[in-house]
């Protein structure tokens, strides 16, 4: 690992917003999935919460597997899960929908805790998310289409998030707790390694904090050899 990379990624997990979210409701297009993760990762955000369309579970789950290499991807087999989460870290949950309630979505102060709730285009939020949401929003659109594609919609609304949220400081303030911060660098920095420990229910190796390299690689895969666990769990 080049000096520099090591730094960048160490970078990235300073600016962090472990109290920023994005919620999908049933959003079944792997496309949509994938920009949103990637808006995500480029405005900080740790995590995400899933909810799996009823439909077609198997290839859902492999592209959202496949899409959190920067981050986190939690699925859900219903809303309420991923509301109760949201709400159990105080997030305000900001639903993206237009209604007779909705106000601008620059009305909002993001940089209290958020959760972002969007759905899928066809069917938009369900009535249960909705009722869930503290307050709708929209985006001002004065064309002759009825709704933006939501990856873009989601990406418009976390630009703002971001312009506040930078506005007072919150990037760079290291607020992941240290051991998620541990655990997500050695994914970052060692992808493979980390999925084989992964796949066999193994602690991930210690790193030498001056340069992220696994101390001792060799030595340690000796051990688990030895251990009698090499092999999937």
């Amino acid at each position: 690992m080049t000096p520099e990379r090591y730094r960048r990624l160490l970078q990235a997990l300073q600016y962090r917003q472990p109290d920023l979210t994005v919620i999908t409701d049933e959003v079944h297009k792997g496309r949509n999935i994938s920009a949103i993760v990637r808006t995500c990762d480029a405005v900080g955000i740790d995590t995400i919460h899933c909810v799996v369309p009823g439909s077609g579970y198997r290839g859902y789950r492999g592209t959202a597997s496949g899409s959190h290499k920067w981050v986190n991807v939690e699925l859900h087999s219903q809303l309420d899960g991923a509301i109760q989460t949201a709400k159990a870290q105080s997030m305000q949950v900001v639903a993206a929908a237009l209604s007779e309630h909705s106000c601008s979505y620059l009305d909002i102060d993001y940089t209290k805790p958020t959760a972002i709730l969007v759905g899928a285009e066809k069917f938009g939020i369900s009535e249960a998310g909705l009722a869930s949401a503290n307050v709708h929003v929209s985006v001002p659109m004065v064309g002759l289409v009825e709704s933006l594609n939501v990856s873009v919609a989601v990406a418009i609304i976390l630009q703002e998030v971001l312009r506040q949220r930078m506005q007072v400081g919150m990037y760079g303030a290291n607020q992941l707790p240290a051991e998620v911060q541990k655990l997500r660098f050695f994914q970052w920095a060692h992808p493979k390694v980390a999925a084989y420990c992964d796949e066999r229910n193994l602690d991930y190796p210690e790193i030498n904090p001056d340069d992220g390299e696994i101390i001792d690689p060799s030595e340690w895969y000796r051990r688990v050899r030895e251990s009698g666990i090499d092999q999937k769990g």
